[in-house]
């Protein structure tokens, strides 16, 4: 069976963006879309023009620097949002204007003070005049996720007649199970009329750490797009990890799913974007983390030192990491040790690895990693101990004569 394709699109530059504390510049913006293009994302959603001069000129520079790939716009469905959208965008050769509105029960009754028949009026309207710009028009109905699925298949179906090319289907706040997601995915595949003429999107938050695997599960129920972020980022507690979601795909190839990105150019990316955003990548985290090819526990190195796939399931070259990492503390073993003695140029004997590994503990249990400047203190004073060993059985020798 022929692979389908999912497409990536990062919202790194946009959603990625609002989390607290991160502000990226221009310049720095047109270096992650140009780093984003050479990963082989599909589209990249560059900003929020209406919210700031600032974010129109680095949506303006980003689409003359990137060449294939598709460069998106957000706005309202506010017809001065679109316009100034789609003015952002008149130099990119693939243009998106990514236009919606709130769809569920609190954003119509508590946000909008509406009522849903002029919901679909407005959304309507914002697709209409979104087309007058681009050819590409996405539509995000905002809160999608508790939005009850009649009426959601309502909205789609009217942004695809007047034009939609692109359904998103936000999780804005993180509220579904992965199975519900999906059955919400697959209701709109079932039930709305003309779906098989656009690309259905997921847009998953993470407040319940989910955000991934609702991605995967609307992907498995037939969306072809989603929406994530280098690293995770995104407000509050972030968004669809790419490198998670890309990373699943090419793993499992029982999916029969492909994307274009270039794996072995994640771990760059991510470095990139934690540089530029200010914002850490922590040490646990899936793929991209300083702990995800890292080892400590002496079972586990035996394990990896032997045979890498029997403690990691990627290979750690596949997402631009070298190779893994045996950091030696008191929980490793003589293995990992005779390992790392190897790496520095020195092979030892079973004899006095175990004379070497009795002071190697002695340092371990005061420190929480040993390092190649200790190891080879720990192998100074174990040659001297041995030389001492050396010399008193050899006066033990002479006495007995």
């Amino acid at each position: 069976m022929k692979k389908k394709k999912i497409q990536i699109f990062d919202t790194t530059l946009r959603d990625g963006e609002q989390v607290p504390g991160c502000k990226l510049n221009t310049k720095e913006k047109v270096k992650i879309a140009k780093q984003l293009e050479s990963l082989g994302v599909d589209v990249i959603e560059a900003g929020f023009p209406t919210s700031s001069p600032g974010d129109y000129q680095s949506v303006q520079n980003i689409c003359k620097s990137v060449l294939q790939t598709v460069v998106c716009a957000l706005s309202r469905a506010v017809e001065k949002d679109i316009e100034i959208a789609g003015e952002a965008l008149k130099y990119a050769n693939r243009p998106r204007i990514h236009t919606g509105i709130g769809t569920s029960s609190y954003h119509i009754r508590y946000k909008f003070n509406s009522t849903p028949e002029k919901i679909i009026e407005k959304a309507i309207c914002a697709v209409k005049y979104a087309k007058k710009f681009v050819e590409d028009v996405e539509f995000y109905a905002e809160d999608a996720g508790r939005t009850e699925n009649e009426f959601l298949a309502k909205v789609c179906e009217n942004v695809i007649k007047h034009g939609a090319t692109v359904i998103n289907v936000p999780d804005t706040t993180g509220y579904c199970l992965p199975k519900e997601y999906g059955e919400k995915i697959r209701f709109l595949k079932e039930n709305v009329k003309g779906i098989h003429k656009v690309t259905l999107s997921t847009h998953c938050h993470n407040d319940l750490g989910l955000a991934t695997a609702n991605s995967l599960y609307g992907i498995m129920n037939g969306a072809k797009q989603v929406e994530c972020t280098i690293n995770g980022i995104g407000e509050r507690a972030g968004n669809t990890s790419l490198e998670e979601i890309v990373m699943i795909i090419k793993q499992n190839s029982h999916l029969n799913l492909f994307t274009n990105i270039n794996t072995k150019l994640i771990f760059s990316t991510s470095h990139l974007v934690s540089k530029c955003t200010g914002m850490k990548v922590q040490s646990n985290k899936a793929i991209v983390g300083l702990n995800a090819f890292s080892h400590s526990s002496g079972i586990h190195q035996d394990g990896i030192i032997k045979k890498r796939e029997t403690y990691e399931s990627i290979n750690p070259e596949d997402v631009g990491i070298n190779q893994s990492s045996i950091i030696l503390t008191a929980r490793s073993g003589r293995a990992a040790l005779a390992y790392r003695y190897e790496r520095l140029g020195h092979s030892l004997s079973k004899k006095f690895l175990d004379l070497v590994y009795s002071i190697f503990l002695k340092y371990a249990d005061k420190k929480k990693e040993i390092t190649d400047k200790e190891l080879k203190t720990i192998l100074k004073k174990a040659n001297n101990n041995k030389k001492i060993l050396h010399s008193n059985t050899s006066s033990r020798r002479i006495n007995v004569v």
